[in-house]
């Protein structure tokens, strides 16, 4: 197995986004579902928030107890925002999780971390449309192959109560999208889930 190869595991198409000794790190290939980020419309964080309760809990229920086995358990640091200083609260035990702002800027899906580091002056809301790496960045619903949507990450936003997403042409937003509450015709910010996660090899 190599980083940039796709596996099947689960019910699942995966990205393999790293390899580290006897694991290797998986994203979703699609996105797999839309969920809100929390059900409560208030300030959290990913440590405390539904979505994190869901993955480790529900969704990790869908997996075999043999494929269980495979999938470790680990600790996630979670920082602040780099733009607003949001808390990103506590570090995390977690089977399943969604990746941070940081993960999918400096790591996974290229390095665009001098953009994350020194925003312009008057640079508030996107990251950077024309950054190189956003078409790296996009995810297409799995239901739909030809539909692209816009992705949560585990970083929070501007503050506590919006979350940091991938927009459907790869930017991030970092000042983030409401966790529940939003303008979308339902009434709820359905945003894309891609679950990640460290597989025994």
């Amino acid at each position: 197995m190599q980083a940039g190869e796709k596996i099947l595991f689960g019910d699942f198409e995966w990205n393999v986004l790293d390899i580290q000794g006897d694991r290797a790190l998986l994203i979703t290939e699609y996105i797999i579902e839309q969920r809100s980020y929390n059900d409560v419309y208030k300030e959290t964080t990913w440590a405390d928030c539904s979505m994190r309760q869901y993955l480790n809990g529900e969704f990790y229920d869908r997996f075999t107890e043999a494929d269980k086995l495979r999938i470790c358990s680990v600790t996630n640091k979670n920082f602040d925002n780099q733009w607003y200083k949001t808390n990103g609260g506590e570090d995390t035990q977690d089977h399943i999780f969604l990746l941070s702002m940081e993960e999918i800027v400096c790591q996974y899906f290229g390095d665009s971390s001098e953009k994350l580091y020194n925003p312009k002056k008057n640079q508030r809301y996107w990251f950077e449309r024309k950054d190189q790496n956003n078409s790296r960045r996009i995810a297409r619903l799995e239901n739909n192959k030809t539909q692209v949507w816009w992705w949560w990450t585990r970083t929070p936003g501007r503050v506590g109560a919006k979350a940091v997403y991938v927009h459907g042409d790869g930017n991030i937003g970092i000042q983030g999208n409401n966790i529940l509450k939003g303008n979308i015709a339902d009434g709820m910010c359905t945003g894309g889930v891609r679950p990640a996660l460290w597989l025994k090899l």
